[in-house]
């Protein structure tokens, strides 16, 4: 599709916490492409609380059409395409690889609870986890080793994935400490393309990461609504600016 074409909505194809994802319409549909919208909603611990954040939407959008292209000029592929609007974006179609991977540069969260680590410390090497992405079922943590017997990735697939997770993780890393931020931890989705090529989908966001001042160690991030610490919107404007402003 030509990028001076307009692109308009067609089906609903699916519907998350975050996003919404339909079809691209009109009278001849693109069907390897999606336009994504990223919504205002808010959840933590699995959808039991829930809330709206305003601006989020617009905010986690800008920051992924701001980091996407970078990670493609580092040799990440992406499903991203382009930017509509203040909320949409164009990508690729792709189908969802059920398992999505979580990199831990310092303990904190689930993790630091999980193995009574104290939050705050760092990792002596990266941690990568992998969780069954279900709703339904609070994304549990598996390994490898479920996945393949489950059919939920093949072992190129999970090879592949675990390369380009820790690829993001050594751009995103350094990207962020010079934005005067720690990345503490980040979730990632991947899918595969038509053609079987699998790419980072999702979104890189405060909703997706844990963002630390790297000076006060102050939360720039969605803790800041989990553990009602307040200053939500302000957090992820903060992580906006300092991304966008060189």
């Amino acid at each position: 599709m030509n990028e001076s074409q307009q692109v308009t909505r067609g089906e609903l194809r699916y519907e998350g916490k975050a996003k919404r994802v339909y079809a691209v319409g009109g009278a001849t549909p693109d069907t390897g492409q999606y336009i994504v919208e990223y919504k205002d909603d808010a959840t933590a611990f699995n959808g039991v609380k829930k809330a709206q954040i305003s601006g989020k939407g617009a905010i986690n959008n800008a920051i992924t059409v701001a980091i996407y292209p970078q990670l493609e000029a580092a040799g990440i592929p992406t499903h991203f395409i382009r930017q509509l609007s203040e909320r949409e974006q164009l990508v690729k179609a792709v189908s969802i690889v059920p398992v999505e991977v979580i990199v831990r540069n310092v303990a904190a969260g689930s993790f630091s609870k999980r193995l009574g680590i104290e939050e705050g410390t760092p990792l002596p090497r990266p941690v990568v986890e992998y969780c069954y992405k279900s709703d339904a079922l609070g994304d549990p943590l598996i390994n490898t080793d479920t996945a393949l017997s489950l059919g939920w990735a093949t072992e190129p697939q999970l090879v592949r994935i675990r390369e380009l997770a820790l690829k993001v993780r050594d751009f995103l890393t350094p990207f962020f400490a010079q934005r005067g931020v720690r990345l503490i931890d980040f979730k990632l989705e991947f899918g595969t393309l038509a053609s079987g090529e699998v790419v980072l989908a999702d979104e890189i966001s405060p909703d997706t990461c844990r963002f630390w001042d790297a000076e006060t160690n102050e939360k720039l991030d969605k803790d800041r609504f989990r553990r009602d610490l307040g200053g939500v919107e302000d957090a992820y404007s903060e992580m906006l600016r300092r991304i966008t402003k060189n």
